[in-house]
């Protein structure tokens, strides 16, 4: 295949290609599935947006909840949040 795409594109086409190689019924069935939606699965792949904001928000919610396990109640771990 000859398309002129970014290096993840290659390492898609070079994996979809090495599945249709090995002639499993259930993994070539996937792979021409992706080939006929390539637009959709190249959209997945390249969003334009980073969720790592909210992923550290998220993270530090879940600390302080560990730590608060089993020693206080809503209204403690809300004052921790508030103040951190």
């Amino acid at each position: 295949m000859q398309i002129n795409a970014p290096f993840w594109d290659s390492l898609v086409f070079a994996g979809i290609d090495a599945v249709d190689a090995c002639q499993l019924p259930g993994l070539t069935g996937f792979a021409l599935h992706l080939l006929r939606d390539l637009d959709a699965v190249t959209a997945g792949l390249t969003p334009d947006w980073n969720s790592g904001s909210i992923e550290g928000a998220v993270n530090r919610l879940k600390k302080i909840k560990r730590q608060l396990y089993g020693r206080a109640g809503f209204e403690v771990l809300r004052k921790m949040i508030l103040l951190q």
